[in-house]
C-alpha cells in the first residue's frame, strides 16, 4: 500500500481554504463581515445567505438575478459536499495539485433543477454553459467476489405500449436478464414497483412513507442476489439510503425514475451523467464567478452561531470569523442554507417559541457516505461508468475518472498519475475483511488498505486488474478526521438519511418567522432525497417564498416535478378511492 504523503491537519486545511477564499473574493477585513448600511439600500432587499453549499449558492444565484443585495457566509469551503479539493503539496513542474473530493457525484437524467442552473452558468467554449460539461456514461458494472460480474448498458430504450402487464413483463425480464437472477424474482420486483407506481399521492404519503423499503420488497424472504442487488444496492449504494430504515416513498420514487422510466421520457439527459473534470474547475468556480458578476459578495471563514429574534423576525445573525472574533450580520432577510445537523443548532428557545415545528428536526437521522481517491500509475480498465461492488462489506462504488475528463490526470500532480479511481464508502458501520473493524474505527491508512483490498477482491478474480505497484497514492475526504483519544473517526460532513416516517420532521422553506427561509436537502422537496437536486430545489422554493414575503414582482424560480407515466394515471385515481376506503393497492397481492 502506497503511503499517503499528503495528510494535512484540519486546521491547516481550513487555513489554506480560507486563504484561497480571500484571494478570490478580495481582501477581507473585520468590517467586510458587516453588511451595507440600510440607508444605502432603502428598498429592504438585503439578504444574508448562511451556508455556501449547493443550496446556498443556488439561493444566492436566484436572488442576485432578481436584483437582491446578497452576501453568502460560509465556514469551511465553497460548494459544500459537492466540492472538489486540491491534494495539498502534490503539484510539481507548474502542474496543479491532484484533484481530491468529498466523493464522486453523478447527475441522473431525471435531475431538472441542477441542470437548469448549470445552463445559466457561462463556461468558455460551451454553448450551454456548465451543462455542456456533463457526460453520459454508457454502462454500469456490478462486480462480485468470486467472479460472474455483469455490465448493464445505459441509454434510452425503444418506446413501447405502456400498460401494467407490459411494465411487469418488460421490466421483470430485463432485470432478470441484466442482473442474472431467477426470472420469478425479477417479475416480483417489477410487481412491487408497479404497486408503487400506481399508488395515489395519499397512499404514498400515508402508507408508503411509513413503511421501510426492506419490508416492502420482502428482502428477508428473497434470494441473496435479490437482497444484494435490489434491496441493498439500490438503497445504500445508488441513492445513499439504508434499506432497513428508508421509506418505500423515498426509494420507490427513485425506482420510479431509475427503473420505472426506462424510456427516459421527461429526462434532462442520459440516465447516468458525470462531470468532465474536477467539480470546482468545471462547475463550482464558474458558478461563483457568475454570482459575483451579478453583484453578490462572499465571506469565507464565517461560522454562524446564533440567530437573534424580535417580534417574529430575525434581527441579526451572530458569527465567528476566521480569527475567532464575534461579528453581527444584519439583513432584511435570512436564508439558512446549512446542513440539517448544523441548522438545528440555531433553533434556540426564542426561535422555537415562534416556529415550534423546527424542533422536530432533532429526529432527523444522519450517517456517513464519504470518498477516497486512489491515484494510479496506469489506466484502470474497470468500467466505462460506475462500478458497484456487490459483496463489499463497506458498500463500495467507484468510477475511473481519466476516461471521462477533458483535462487528463497526467496534467496534475507530478505528471506520473495516469488515472484516479474515485471510491464512495457507503457503509462505515460494518466490519471489513482485513482489519475486522468498521471504517469509523479504522485509521486513515487502514481505511485505504481495507478499501483497496475489498475492491481487488471483486476485480482480480479473473486476472490482476489492480496491482499494488500501480498505486501512486491515495487521498481520503478531509472531512474525516481521526480522534486518537477515542480511537475512532469524526465526520464533518455526514449525510442526511431519509428514514420511514421522517417526512413529518422535515420543515417547509418558510414558516412563522417572517424573514427566515430554509434551504437544504432536509427541507421538504419533490425529489425527497438528500441530493444536490434536493438542495437546489429547496433553495428555489425558499427564494420563491422570499419573493412573496417581500412583495417582489420578479419572475418566480422555475420548479420541476418528477416524471410519472401518464398511462398509469387512471389506475392512480382508482387507487385514491381504494385508499380512502381502507383497501390495498389493486396490485398489492400477498405472495
Amino acid at each position: 500500500m502506497a503511503e499517503n504523503r499528503w495528510t494535512v491537519s484540519r486546521r491547516a486545511l481550513l487555513r489554506n481554504t480560507v486563504a484561497a477564499g480571500v484571494a478570490t473574493a478580495g481582501a477581507l477585513t473585520a468590517g467586510a463581515l458587516l453588511p451595507t448600511p440600510a440607508s444605502a439600500n432603502p428598498g429592504g432587499r438585503r439578504v444574508a445567505v448562511l451556508g455556501g453549499g449547493v443550496a446556498g449558492l443556488t439561493a444566492a444565484h436566484e436572488l442576485a438575478e432578481r436584483g437582491f443585495q446578497v452576501t453568502v457566509y460560509e465556514k469551511r469551503a465553497w460548494g459544500g459536499k459537492a466540492r472538489s479539493v486540491g491534494v495539498p503539496g502534490t503539484g510539481a513542474g507548474g502542474r496543479p495539485d491532484l484533484p481530491g473530493e468529498h466523493g464522486f457525484r453523478f447527475f441522473p437524467g431525471f435531475y431538472q433543477h441542477v441542470p437548469d442552473t448549470m445552463r445559466r452558468i457561462p463556461f468558455p467554449g460551451n454553448a450551454n454553459g456548465v451543462w455542456d460539461n456533463l457526460v453520459a456514461v454508457p454502462e454500469a458494472r456490478f462486480a462480485r467476489r468470486g467472479g460472474d460480474d455483469f455490465r448493464v448498458p445505459l441509454g434510452p430504450r425503444a418506446r413501447a405500449g405502456f400498460n401494467p402487464e407490459a411494465f411487469r413483463e418488460t421490466l421483470g425480464a430485463g432485470l432478470s436478464t441484466a442482473l442474472k437472477m431467477p426470472a420469478d424474482e425479477g417479475i416480483y420486483f417489477a410487481e412491487r414497483l408497479l404497486v408503487f407506481n400506481t399508488s395515489c399521492d395519499a397512499r404514498r404519503l400515508g402508507q408508503w412513507e411509513r413503511t421501510s423499503w426492506h419490508d416492502f420488497v420482502g428482502g428477508h424472504a428473497r434470494s441473496h442476489e435479490f437482497r444484494a442487488l435490489l434491496s441493498r444496492t439500490l438503497t445504500s449504494i445508488m441513492v445513499a439510503a439504508k434499506e432497513n430504515v428508508a421509506s418505500v416513498r423515498t426509494i420507490g420514487t427513485m425506482g420510479e425514475q431509475f427503473l420505472g422510466n426506462p424510456f427516459e421520457i421527461g429526462n434532462d439527459g442520459g440516465l447516468d451523467r458525470v462531470l468532465n473534470g474536477p467539480t470546482n474547475a468545471v462547475w463550482i468556480d464558474p458558478w461563483m464567478r457568475r454570482i459575483r458578476e451579478l453583484g453578490a459578495e462572499f465571506v469565507l471563514g464565517a461560522e454562524v452561531r446564533e440567530l437573534e429574534v424580535r417580534d417574529r423576525r430575525i434581527t441579526a445573525a451572530r458569527i465567528l470569523d476566521e480569527t475567532g472574533a464575534q461579528r453581527t450580520i444584519e439583513a432584511d432577510y435570512f436564508v439558512v442554507a446549512l446542513p440539517a445537523e448544523r441548522a438545528r443548532t440555531l433553533w434556540s428557545p426564542r426561535v422555537l417559541a415562534v416556529q415550534p415545528e423546527l424542533a422536530a428536526m432533532d429526529n432527523l437521522f444522519t450517517d456517513w457516505m464519504n470518498g477516497i481517491q486512489f491515484y494510479l500509475r496506469r489506466p484502470a480498465d474497470i468500467s466505462r461508468g460506475h462500478t458497484a461492488y456487490i459483496d463489499a462489506p463497506w458498500s463500495l462504488t467507484s468510477i475511473s475518472q481519466n476516461q471521462l475528463w477533458r483535462r487528463k490526470l497526467p496534467e496534475f500532480g507530478d505528471g506520473s498519475v495516469q488515472d484516479c479511481l474515485s471510491v464512495d464508502i457507503s457503509d462505515w458501520n460494518t466490519p471489513g475483511v482485513v482489519f475486522g473493524k468498521p471504517a469509523k474505527e479504522c485509521t486513515h491508512e487502514e481505511i485505504a488498505r481495507e478499501t483497496w483490498a475489498q475492491i481487488r477482491a471483486h476485480l482480480d478474480d479473473r486476472g490482476e486488474v489492480l496491482r499494488d505497484a500501480d498505486l501512486h497514492s491515495w487521498f481520503l475526504d478531509p472531512g474525516i478526521t481521526w480522534q486518537e483519544g477515542q480511537r475512532r473517526n469524526a465526520n464533518a460532513d455526514p449525510l442526511l438519511i431519509n428514514t420511514a416516517g421522517s417526512w413529518e420532521y422535515r420543515p417547509q422553506p418558510h414558516g412563522a418567522l417572517e424573514n427566515l427561509f430554509l434551504a437544504g436537502d432536509y427541507v421538504r422537496t419533490n425529489v425527497d432525497l438528500a441530493t444536490m437536486e434536493g438542495a437546489n430545489e429547496s433553495a428555489r422554493a425558499a427564494v420563491n417564498a422570499l419573493l412573496e414575503v417581500s412583495g417582489s414582482n420578479a419572475e418566480r424560480c422555475r420548479m420541476y416535478t418528477l416524471y410519472r407515466a401518464p398511462e398509469l394515471e387512471p389506475l392512480r385515481r382508482i387507487d385514491a378511492d381504494r385508499y380512502a376506503a381502507g383497501q390495498p393497492n389493486m396490485f398489492d397481492v400477498p405472495v
